[in-house]
């Protein structure tokens, strides 16, 4: 059994049963193996994380190496209210499984997993929690990795920000719901009331904080050649200068993940818009009006 302690006003302590039963749904014959997959910002603990779909996508993404890259687990959240639900649960599980059977775990805690940077430098089954780490591809490149909240100046300097921008993310997403029915009865496609929002109070983030080029600059500083993040919910590749910069994205919205091929290339996968792609091509086609 791993416990997780979430330190707050009081101690809240989460158990999770690591047991050796695993699915029936293994979709052993769409595994994907990659040597190494890079996640953020699940969420685990609230209301608006996918984990239905990212327990389908670890079932059949696998990796050699996987990092965490912080805020897996929601600690805010669940200081306010506890929400835990079966498939929050199974997520971990499998992520311990794939660790049994031979995969690094590498957790770098994010600012809502906090609490869990008291434990950095341990190690925990097979899972090594750490601040940040150096990466290197199969062809040699180093890449930086962290969550990135440090380079936020909201999160560093006005945390009680933050928390009331989190409020509003959450008051964003239960919208989202009843604004996309009433878009699908339009017959109109979906669109992301919080995901625009998140990315309204991020930019403004990112203008005062200049959070990617502080990201690129820290990463040019150690010395190495890129960067692979998370935290601002927004998946993405791009050169600064000659430094590389990688966003995760998140599993509330884009459920997105980074991956090395074999060969030292790094892919961002849209899980999310694959699905929704898989779906479009298998619904049955209309039946033609004769003229």
């Amino acid at each position: 059994m791993y416990v997780i302690i979430l330190r707050g006003d009081s101690d809240t302590t989460l158990s999770v049963q690591d047991h050796d039963g695993e699915s029936a749904l293994s979709d052993a014959e769409n595994q994907r193996h990659y040597r190494t997959l890079f996640l953020s910002d699940f969420h685990l603990g609230t209301k608006g994380c996918q984990a239905g779909l990212l327990l389908d996508f670890l079932k059949i993404y696998d990796a050699d190496t996987i990092y965490l890259v912080g805020d897996v687990v929601d600690g805010w959240r669940l200081r306010r209210g506890w929400y835990w639900p079966q498939t929050h649960n199974d997520v971990i599980q499998k992520l311990l499984r794939k660790g049994r059977k031979g995969a690094r775990l590498i957790y770098i805690p994010g600012n809502h997993d906090e609490f869990l940077r008291d434990y950095v430098g341990m190690t925990f089954g097979a899972v090594d929690i750490v601040q940040n780490a150096i990466h290197e591809t199969v062809d040699g490149k180093r890449f930086l990795v962290m969550h990135g909240d440090e380079f936020d100046v909201v999160v560093r300097h006005a945390k009680w920000l933050a928390l009331l921008g989190d409020w509003a993310y959450v008051l964003a997403l239960g919208i989202n719901t009843y604004l996309n029915w009433g878009r699908r009865k339009l017959g109109l496609t979906y669109w992301s009331l919080s995901s625009w929002a998140k990315m309204k109070v991020k930019n403004a983030v990112n203008f005062i904080g200049e959070f990617e080029q502080a990201l690129t600059s820290e990463a040019k500083r150690v010395g190495a050649d890129g960067i692979i993040c998370g935290h601002i919910h927004h998946a993405g590749e791009k050169m600064m200068g000659n430094i590389t910069y990688i966003n995760c994205g998140d599993w509330v919205e884009s459920c997105t993940a980074v991956v090395e091929h074999f060969d030292g290339r790094l892919e961002i996968i849209r899980y999310a818009a694959d699905v929704r792609a898989a779906a479009l091509a298998t619904e049955p086609q209309g039946t033609p009006v004769a003229a």
